[in-house]
């Protein structure tokens, strides 16, 4: 608490000396070098403030310029996609029409094969019947033909006795 109080004094006396002596000390406290060195700053202040707002309208105005390129560079970058876009559309249609045109291919393909082994064995099948029948008509005639060499053979035969002798070994009579 002394050492507080001690603290608190020495600033209470350091504000005394620096705001009663320190003026007095000062010779006139505001000349006129001092006021012209002022208006000088301040001209200078003005100046440099004009030439900063300058400056930031320049940079504002570069900042416009970037803005508007990348608003260029937006605009062609989503152009670029569009495009792309329809090109894959393009490609996908390509490829349905490609699937479609090898699926069609292989249908017809399949469709002929199987049409024609159908009419093959059709043909065939009508041409073994035809030949079975045919065969079958060549058989009946012979055996008819067969049957009636048989028969003038049996009368023949009752007039020769060699050929009732072999007719019988050949079990025909």
């Amino acid at each position: 608490m002394i050492s507080n109080k001690m603290g608190i004094s020495g600033i209470v006396i350091y504000l005394l000396i620096s705001g009663f002596v320190l003026p007095a000390l000062a010779e006139d406290g505001f000349t006129q070098a001092d006021r012209e060195r002022l208006v000088r700053v301040e001209a200078t202040q003005a100046v440099f403030m004009q030439q900063m707002d300058k400056r930031l309208e320049q940079v504002d105005k570069r900042f416009e310029q970037v803005d508007k390129r990348f608003d260029e560079l937006r605009s062609d970058m989503n152009a670029r996609f569009e495009q792309m876009d329809k090109r894959f559309e393009q490609m996908t249609n390509m490829f349905y029409a490609l699937s479609a045109i090898f699926t069609t291919l292989f249908a017809a393909v399949f469709g002929f094969a199987w049409w024609d082994r159908r009419s093959i064995l059709i043909t065939a099948r009508k041409t073994a019947r035809e030949e079975v029948e045919e065969s079958t008509r060549i058989i009946r005639e012979n055996t008819i033909t067969v049957e009636r060499l048989v028969e003038v053979l049996r009368s023949f035969a009752e007039k020769t006795p060699d050929l009732k002798e072999l007719m019988r070994r050949a079990n025909l009579l």
